[in-house]
């Protein structure tokens, strides 16, 4: 790819990044329809038609959200390659409203502080990663939301690389499929994931962050739901008889290692994590996430939280204590382990772009880590976003640029495999 072609790439990229991050995404948690809002309606169709502009002719967008297109091969008749897809979510996390987006373009970026609005700074001193990146192209928030990149960096990657894909059939790969996925961030985006449609060997996500990062490893996570009842008297004559679900609940909190929570463990160790809790004195509920590498240690965690609900059922008479448990997502390390060429042919394309990969596992999940279990290989690939579900959140034009062009590689690579 020459200067005016790669200049080409990195405008269709900026420009897609720049039109999807105005669409709010935000999914719900609250919600079981699927998609959970109706902005990730909005992005779909406009990827849709985006595809059907680019020339693929293959396109299917179903009642549930998920949308799969087929890029034909170009390999001369009595060849065959494996088929390979690129995947990204449409949703953005409602840790932060993702509402009226105003980005902001910063262009030979000096190196300094970057003032958003407000109060609110994007520092060097707190992000020293922004200083790779002087000179370059940054992409910010202006402090009011989140970005989007998470995983709207991904889509324009994608998008960007089919684009080019499709104005040079003279590029020989094999089919190439594409899928984009609503509801992510809820943990439940692939529960109903058309998985026998697909007719790829692996997968690659484009959902990572900074330059160079692949993710092969991820935790294996686990959603509980925890219920307290509790026994309800008129509070002027409740002693001795009433039992505060609101009380229990609080207890059980009270009572999870504080040393294996999200904000005392990094690295390999993982964590109990409660994230809401509502309810009344007479039922409530808590909502709570357990995450670690080994399954071994999630189910060690499990065991825990029905002790501890037996014990306080021992300590508040009356009261019940009800554990609801389900996996959200298992570690994708054993799934790809099974097939090292998908990792070989992935460092080899980086490697032709320039660019040295480094292993990292994800302190989190992504669909890849379900459609590995689904059967079919899928790790992460960086795309140039930091500060992922904050008003800090900021990507690196350049690095979502050198995304497009890996992916543009890994297809190339991949159509030189005979099947």
């Amino acid at each position: 790819m020459d200067s005016k072609e790669k200049n080409l790439l990195e405008n269709s990229i900026l420009n897609r990044f720049l039109r999807y991050v105005q669409i709010d995404t935000q999914s719900n948690h609250h919600n079981s329809e699927k998609p959970t809002t109706p902005g990730q309606w909005d992005l779909l169709r406009l990827l849709e038609k985006e595809l059907s502009d680019a020339g693929i002719m293959d396109i299917e967008l179903d009642q549930y959200g998920y949308l799969i297109a087929r890029i034909p091969s170009t390999l001369p008749e009595g060849r065959a390659a494996p088929v390979i897809g690129f995947m990204a979510h449409v949703d953005t996390a409602g840790d932060m409203s993702g509402k009226n987006v105003k980005s902001k373009v910063i262009e030979q970026y000096d190196g300094k502080e970057i003032q958003l609005s407000g109060e609110w700074v994007l520092s060097p001193d707190t992000n020293p990663e922004l200083l790779k990146y002087t000179h370059q192209t940054l992409i910010t928030t202006d402090g009011t939301t989140l970005l989007g990149a998470d995983d709207k960096a991904g889509a324009a990657e994608i998008m960007a690389a089919v684009e080019y894909l499709m104005n040079h059939p003279e590029i020989e790969h094999g089919e190439v499929e594409l899928i984009f996925t609503p509801d992510e961030e809820t943990g439940t985006g692939m529960d109903l994931f058309p998985v026998s449609k697909l007719n790829s060997r692996c997968c690659y996500t484009m959902d990572g962050g900074e330059r160079g990062t692949v993710d092969a490893e991820c935790f294996n996570a686990a959603k509980v739901e925890i219920s307290f009842t509790g026994v309800m008297y008129h509070l002027g004559s409740a002693r001795g008889r009433m039992v505060n679900a609101v009380t229990m609940a609080a207890s059980f909190i009270t009572m999870l290692p504080q040393a294996e929570s999200p904000e005392a463990t990094d690295s390999r160790y993982g964590y109990y994590c409660p994230l809401e809790i509502e309810g009344t004195a007479e039922s409530s509920k808590l909502t709570l996430y357990l995450r670690d590498f080994e399954i071994e240690e999630i189910e060690r965690r499990r065991k825990v939280l029905d002790s501890i609900a037996g014990t306080l059922e021992d300590i508040y008479p009356g009261g019940k204590v009800a554990v609801d448990f389900n996996m959200q997502y298992l570690n994708m390390r054993e799934y790809i382990s099974k097939d090292p060429l998908v990792m070989e042919k992935l460092e080899k394309a980086a490697a032709n772009i320039g660019i040295a990969v480094s292993r990292e596992i994800i302190r989190g999940g992504t669909d890849g880590a379900r459609l590995c279990a689904m059967g079919i290989p899928t790790p992460n690939i960086f795309t140039g976003g930091h500060n992922y579900h904050s008003r800090y959140e900021w990507a690196a034009l350049s690095v979502m640029t050198e995304a497009a062009q890996l992916i543009q590689e890994l297809i190339i690579l991949w159509g030189e495999e005979h099947e």
